[in-house]
């Protein structure tokens, strides 16, 4: 999928980049910050994710005080389907659908019944998570969960 104008870094995210990587030794692919919720997201290769939380979330919680925000760290993949079960963790994740139509890309997420409630989460933060990120990455407009 090509990149849009919207995945480009900002100064800002760019300094989060540079102090996650200094403070925890890891490698981000990318950090996104969602202002309206007051988080930053640091997407990190499989390999780095234990490295990038720290020993009982030690990093995430150092972050998280110098910056004044709320930090969630997130498995990256290059490939969109799995970025998206990586976005659910815990969620089974039964099928993803990504329809392309009028220029508009949705991504549509089926998910077990009983476990809707848990993918949304609470006042829709998980599906909001999604969104932004998958926005970013792939100009996703819309993330649904069936």
């Amino acid at each position: 999928m090509e990149n849009s104008s919207s995945d480009r870094i900002d100064l800002e995210e760019l300094r989060y980049l540079s102090l996650f990587q200094d403070l925890t030794g890891a490698m981000a692919y990318r950090c996104i910050s969602d202002n309206e919720s007051n988080r930053v997201f640091y997407l990190v290769s499989k390999n780095d994710l234990g490295k990038a939380i720290g020993k009982d979330g030690k990093n995430v919680k150092s972050l998280s005080k110098i910056l004044n925000k709320n930090i969630e760290i997130v498995e990256y993949s290059d490939k969109i389907e799995q970025m998206a079960k990586n976005l659910f963790p815990g969620i089974t994740i039964l099928k993803v659908d990504l329809i392309d139509k009028d220029n508009t890309k949705a991504l549509y997420i089926k998910v077990k019944d009983d476990e809707k409630g848990k993918a949304i989460g609470k006042e829709g933060k998980n599906v909001k998570r999604a969104k932004i990120i998958l926005s970013k990455l792939y100009n996703i407009e819309k993330v649904v969960i069936k």
